[in-house]
């Protein structure tokens, strides 16, 4: 059974968000890397590039598919993770913590509430 962290808020599209102040941190959850299987490659968005909730701004690639990782909430990219190029089983082996993907300032804090909680998502996944 994957992991729910209960800090976390989660986009139907298997995103998680951490939120810290204005700005939030991005990944996806260990039920989605845990889908993908290894993960072989990862494309994060440029930092300054201004995201809307539910777009397209990230890849994944796995051995199986590629699959590309949504916003789930609108704002800036101020930071992303070297450490998932350079190193991408970060993602299998640490989803929601050193495998995040990229942080971003909030354009719309209300967003936040509009993601599943983690009891939404774990029924989702069917947990």
């Amino acid at each position: 059974m994957s992991k729910i962290p209960s800090d976390l808020k989660y986009a139907k599209s298997h995103e998680w968000l951490r939120v810290h102040g204005d700005t939030a941190t991005v990944g996806i959850t260990d039920h989605a890397q845990a889908e993908l299987t290894d993960i072989v490659f990862v494309e994060l968005p440029s930092v300054g590039r201004k995201v809307k909730a539910g777009e397209a701004c990230a890849v994944v690639e796995s051995v199986k598919t590629a699959s590309d990782i949504y916003a789930p909430v609108s704002g800036e990219i101020i930071a992303v993770n070297p450490a998932v190029v350079e190193n991408p089983a970060l993602v299998n082996t640490a989803p929601d913590s050193d495998g995040w993907f990229f942080q971003v300032k909030l354009g719309n804090a209300a967003e936040v509430n509009a993601l599943l909680s983690p009891e939404d998502y774990k029924k989702q996944i069917g947990g």
